[in-house]
């Protein structure tokens, strides 16, 4: 059925733009600067993901920046002004204040079209865990849901997308206070890889380490498979900085427990790989808890 209203997101999500494209999701673009050069709404296109790791492995140091509230309000009227209501996907306010963007775009807004309807929904997730929201909102809204039900069902599933995620290099983490720098260092010499969260307020959390990369990347699916709630069609998301060697290593020990579930893999973007550097591995899904 025609879906009844408009969504619209940032591309803290990570989605592929054939994702935009094929389920009609507005796309607003979160921005950088890298080697003086910036990146985002209305400047030049980011460069090709790989070249970007290849950059951060050389030692370029980017910076991010979130949305304003004009950029938001652009794309959101450019919906408003089809006769469309919309329901904006934010990326975590625990992590940036693109979700305040928003919500000050949709007030402004709302004065010029009183007629229409604008919600704002904090994903509290980052990367593919957004990515993954917007799509359980994508299949609700295609299932012929109002806007206030697709609300409410995304306030409902929220505090159950589960991001598990670990890195290969802990400076990023230590760059973004997210790891001491005695842990840094100490960690790369003892080849301590920190297995994280997001947790339910949208900060990303230490939950466990492990010794070695492979191990940390099992660590990743036994954490999976103790908070899973997965039915029958839920699919598992996988986002990496650029290691797609262990992305494969991951969709075996996952296919070897949940057999030919979907998986679906993308790269994690620039905004977010700046913070969490090239080799970072995550899988997202449904679970029980966060």
């Amino acid at each position: 059925m025609a879906r009844k209203f408009a969504i619209v997101t940032d591309t803290g999500c990570d989605l592929p733009d054939s994702y935009y494209l094929e389920h009609d999701v507005e796309k607003i673009r979160l921005g950088f600067t890298m080697d003086g050069v910036t990146y985002g709404e209305g400047e030049t296109d980011d460069p090709d993901v790989h070249e970007f790791y290849e950059r951060l492995r050389a030692g370029s140091m980017p910076k991010t920046f979130q949305i304003t509230p004009p950029q938001a309000a652009m794309h959101i009227e450019r919906r408003l002004k089809r006769g469309e209501d919309v329901l904006a996907v934010s990326f975590s306010s625990g992590l940036s204040g693109t979700c305040e963007s928003y919500r000050a775009a949709a007030k402004s807004l709302l004065e010029s079209y009183p007629g229409r309807k604008i919600f704002v929904v904090d994903s509290l997730c980052a990367s593919l865990g957004q990515g993954l929201c917007v799509d359980y909102l994508v299949k609700k809204a295609d299932s012929d849901a109002t806007i206030e039900e697709t609300v409410k069902y995304a306030e409902s599933i929220r505090p159950h997308l589960c991001h598990i995620f670990t890195v290969e290099d802990l400076y990023h983490l230590k760059r973004g206070g997210r790891v001491s720098a005695a842990t840094a260092v100490v960690g790369s010499l003892l080849r301590i890889k920190p297995v994280l969260h997001v947790d339910d307020a949208g900060h990303l959390i230490p939950i466990g380490k492990a010794m070695g990369r492979k191990k940390s990347i099992s660590a990743l699916v036994e954490r999976l498979k103790e908070t899973q709630q997965l039915g029958a069609d839920d699919p598992l998301f996988i986002s990496h900085g650029d290691c797609p060697e262990d992305v494969e290593y991951l969709k075996e020990l996952l296919k070897a427990d949940f057999g030919d579930r979907t998986i679906f893999v993308n790269e994690i973007g620039s905004v977010i790989g700046t913070h969490s550097g090239a080799g970072t591995l995550a899988v997202f899904f449904l679970g029980t808890h966060r």
